[in-house]
């Protein structure tokens, strides 16, 4: 599954990089961009692995806002 997220709180290229490294290292998530300019995510997942709500609990442990 392939889906977009709104992401707020971003405020630089490093707070993008954090969001991506995260989420690229969690099991079943197969690509992930985020344009912090932009204010979103694109997040390619195994939907047997991981789901949107696990991925966006994530992103938001790190003081950010994902929908």
């Amino acid at each position: 599954m392939k889906i977009e997220m709104k992401i707020e709180g971003m405020h630089c290229g490093a707070c993008a990089t954090g969001i991506q490294m995260l989420t690229s290292s969690m099991d079943g998530v197969k690509e992930v961009f985020v344009d912090y300019e932009g204010k979103k995510g694109t997040f390619e997942f195994d939907e047997t692995k991981v789901t949107k709500e696990q991925i966006i609990s994530s992103i938001k442990e790190l003081g950010y806002t994902a929908s």
